[in-house]
C-alpha cells in the first residue's frame, strides 16, 4: 500500500528524502533521473502545503507529488515545472522510483497523477498534439519506455549526452578573431553582459535562453562553479562577444557545460576557438574525459561536436501528451 500526497514545498526532511531517492536512483540506473534545474529548485523552495488527491492548483512554479509507502519510507517523487503554465506553455515533470519499490505500480501512479494534474484524460486520445504535459526521460531506459508507451506518450524532443577521452589528448591552439581575446570571469562585474549574451545566443532555447542574473548568480554559490574555468572572450574594448562555461563533476569528468556566442559574431569562428579552450582548460586541470550535451536536431552543433573527437554517449527524451 502506498500514499500519493502533493506539495507546493518542502521541508527540509523532506528535501534530503528526495535527494537520497534520487541518489539511490542514480546509483542503480547509472544516469541522475532529474536535470539541474529540479535539483535547484529543490535546494530554493521551502514552506509545505499538503493536498490528498486529488492535486491543486500550481504555487510559485514548482508542484511536488510524493509517494510513501505504509512504514513511511519515500517510494516515488515527481517535480512539476509550471512556471510557464499562465503563459500556455507546456508543464515539465521528472520523476523517480526508489530501486527497492520498483515493480509495484508507483512510476503507473506517478504519471496518472501528473496527467490527473495537466488535465488530461489517463487514457491516450488522438486529439491535437500541442502536449501541454511533458516528461523528461533521462537516458531512456527501457522501464520508462515501457510506462511511456502504457500511457501514450510521444518523443517530441531528444538531448544527446556525447563526450570523449581528453588524457593526453591533442587539441588544436584556438584561433581568435583579430581582437579578441580569451579571460576569466569576474564574479559581481560580468553578470549582466554574461545574461545579456546568454540571451542572444539561447533566444531559442527553452531553458538556457531565460537564465537570470538572480539564477546566474545562484550557480555562482554552487561547489563546482569555478570563475577560472568560466571563459569569456572579449574584443579590444572589453566587451563580451561569447563565453565558453565548463564545469567539472566530482568523478573529475569535464563538462563543456555551455558555449555561446554574440549571434553578430556568427562565421567568425569565435564558437569553435571557444570549445577548444575549454577543451584545453579542462585537460591541462586534469580531467580525464570530456562530455557535453546538444539538442539532437542541432545539426550544425552536432557536426561540430563529431569533428572535435565527440561521439554520442546517450539519450535524454523528453515524452509529451
Amino acid at each position: 500500500m502506498v500514499h500519493l500526497t502533493w506539495r507546493n514545498g518542502l521541508d527540509e526532511t523532506e528535501t534530503a528524502e528526495v535527494f537520497d531517492l534520487l541518489t539511490a536512483a542514480e546509483r542503480a540506473d547509472g544516469v541522475a533521473p532529474v536535470g539541474e534545474h529540479v535539483i535547484l529548485r529543490l535546494r530554493s523552495h521551502r514552506g509545505v502545503s499538503e493536498q490528498i488527491e486529488p492535486v491543486q492548483a500550481d504555487v510559485a512554479g514548482s508542484e511536488h507529488f510524493v509517494i510513501r509507502a505504509d512504514g513511511g519510507e519515500l517510494a516515488g517523487y515527481a517535480h512539476m515545472d509550471t512556471e510557464g503554465e499562465s503563459r500556455g506553455e507546456p508543464l515539465v515533470a521528472e520523476l523517480a522510483v526508489h530501486p527497492r519499490f520498483r515493480e509495484n505500480g508507483i512510476g503507473t501512479q506517478l504519471v496518472a497523477a501528473l496527467l490527473e494534474r495537466a488535465e488530461i484524460p489517463v487514457e491516450p486520445d488522438d486529439e491535437g498534439d500541442s502536449y501541454r504535459l511533458r516528461i523528461w526521460s533521462h537516458g531512456l531506459l527501457a522501464a520508462a519506455v515501457r510506462l511511456a508507451d502504457r500511457f501514450g506518450f510521444t518523443r517530441v524532443r531528444e538531448l544527446w549526452r556525447m563526450g570523449r577521452e581528453l588524457s593526453g589528448a591533442e587539441l588544436d591552439e584556438p584561433v581568435l578573431p583579430e581582437g579578441v581575446t580569451v579571460r576569466g570571469f569576474r564574479v559581481g562585474e560580468d553578470e549582466p553582459e554574461l545574461v545579456r549574451v546568454n540571451h542572444l545566443a539561447f533566444s531559442w532555447h527553452p531553458e538556457q535562453g531565460g537564465m537570470t542574473e538572480a539564477e546566474l548568480r545562484e550557480k555562482e554559490g554552487l561547489d563546482w562553479f569555478d570563475p577560472a574555468g568560466f571563459l569569456l572572450a572579449v574584443d579590444d574594448a572589453d566587451r563580451l562577444l561569447g563565453f565558453h562555461w565548463t564545469k567539472i563533476h566530482p568523478d573529475g569528468s569535464g563538462e563543456v557545460y555551455v558555449v555561446g556566442v554574440d549571434p553578430n559574431t556568427q562565421g567568425s569562428g569565435l564558437g569553435r576557438a571557444l570549445t577548444l579552450a575549454g577543451l584545453r582548460y579542462l585537460r591541462d586541470v586534469g580531467c580525464p574525459r570530456v562530455l557535453l550535451y546538444v539538442e539532437a536536431d542541432n545539426g550544425p552543433a552536432v557536426s561540430v561536436y563529431r569533428r572535435l573527437g565527440f561521439e554520442r554517449w546517450d539519450v535524454d527524451a523528453q515524452l509529451g501528451r
